[in-house]
């Protein structure tokens, strides 16, 4: 959780340096960064097939094959990273493009995205081996070597940003380059913290007797089709909410990155049931493991509900930080109220996807993802919103709906499958 809100500062810190460059060049980064969050997203995804199967070894005490899928698992981040590299170096602009990007915002954004993109190796070993920490049971080394990145990426950006003394700075291209040399950083402090830790590995060949791979790489396909199917369907409902004007779309954004600060206990407890339900099942714990899910689902909801009722009560003051106009501040005030009712099947969704991915099902959170953006979301924004010319209120209802139907749906998923285990072996 903490680690989570500490990159969501440092996010909110880089967008307030680069906008004191001027507004071309925040909407640059602004459009680059939308395609890394994609490069991110398979990042991520792939951590998932990861995390589910050095859970289950390091559960079972098996560190041999632990490593050997941490190693082997490693290359496919590796050669992932690579092969996005490749693209960003040949495809740049004209992805920058697509997202309507001409003028300064098409030389900067072009900038910003080949250097931070190109070597998205950096990006990709950075996630994975914080996926391989927090599998292992290590969670507090990747939030102290994120504290520190966060720490030295601020001091980088303001520097090479904006310069001191008599270095001028490189505007764009400095923030890309502190983003880049932070990631570096990171990802050398990470492999050492490996290095310490029972599941050390060198990324060279060694003789084993498992090839991993294609198990990781089965547990990661359909991961990487939910973060894309989510990607994707994000564009398309957003594309919807600009067609109800620049006002509307302004609060909605906003909005957004105050509930960012909402969700993060779920994404924080999510992670725990990934790895913990991975390590009872690996043990054939199958009951702590059906329980330990649950158990997160509950207090990630506690936590979410209080989250909700602050939102509620809270959101009109912290709307006119961003706004100084009444009407967009109260779209804002209402957006939020309306996520504060939903916080609790946002909280057990979360929870229990990652418990699900946990115990090697990373299909079902697909589903739920496919049929809860394509069959909900995106239908009843164009219903509620467009429509029915309920505006922000109805893109959050809609949305709302969709988190209700996709915890309820994940529930009674992970009754079938883990429920009914613990059941066979009581």
């Amino acid at each position: 959780m903490i680690e989570s809100l500490l990159q969501t500062i440092v996010g909110f810190v880089d967008t307030l340096f680069v906008s004191r460059l001027g507004l071309a060049e925040v909407t640059a980064v602004g459009v680059a960064n939308t395609l890394l969050a994609v490069y991110i997203a398979v990042f991520m995804a792939i951590g998932i097939g990861t995390s589910s199967i050095i859970a289950k070894f390091t559960g079972a005490d098996d560190y041999h094959d632990a490593k050997d899928a941490a190693r082997q698992s490693s290359w496919i981040s590796l050669i992932a990273g690579f092969a996005l590299g490749i693209f960003t170096l040949c495809f740049a602009e004209q992805l920058l493009r697509l997202m309507g990007a001409d003028g300064e915002v098409l030389s900067q954004g072009t900038l910003y995205f080949r250097i931070v993109g190109v070597p998205s190796f950096v990006i990709s070993l950075m996630i994975h081996f914080g996926n391989v920490l927090r599998a292992s049971g290590n969670t507090i080394a990747p939030m102290v070597i994120s504290i520190w990145m966060n720490i030295i990426h601020i001091v980088l950006d303001y520097l090479l940003i904006f310069g001191i003394f008599q270095f001028k700075g490189f505007g764009v291209g400095g923030a890309a380059a502190a983003t880049l040399f932070t990631r570096i950083i990171g990802v050398c402090f990470l492999y050492a913290a490996i290095r310490r830790s029972p599941i050390r590995f060198s990324l060279r060949a060694s003789p084993t007797k498992k090839v991993l791979v294609w198990p990781i790489i089965r547990l990661s396909v359909p991961a990487i089709g939910e973060r894309l199917i989510m990607r994707l369907g994000q564009v398309v409902y957003l594309g919807m909410v600009v067609i109800m004007g620049t006002e509307i779309y302004a609060a909605n954004a906003i909005a957004e990155n105050i509930e960012t600060f909402a969700y993060l206990p779920g994404l924080g407890l999510s992670v725990a049931a990934t790895v913990l339900v991975g390590k009872r099942l690996g043990a054939n714990q199958y009951k702590e493991a059906y329980t330990i899910g649950l158990l997160a689902s509950a207090i990630s909801a506690a936590i979410m509900t209080v989250s909700g009722i602050l939102l509620y009560f809270i959101t009109p003051f912290l709307a006119v930080w961003f706004t100084n106009q009444p009407s967009t501040a109260a779209m804002i005030t209402l957006a939020m109220r309306i996520d504060a009712f939903f916080m609790p099947p946002l909280a057990i969704g979360l929870v229990l996807a990652g418990a699900l991915q946990g115990a090697g099902d990373t299909k079902t959170p697909l589903y739920s993802t496919a049929i809860g953006m394509w069959g909900i979301r995106v239908i009843f924004i164009y219903l509620l919103g467009i429509r029915a010319h309920m505006g922000i209120s109805g893109i959050w209802i809609a949305q709302g709906i969709d988190l209700t139907v996709k915890a309820v749906f994940l529930f009674f998923c992970y009754q079938r499958k883990l429920g009914h285990k613990r059941k066979v072996l009581s």
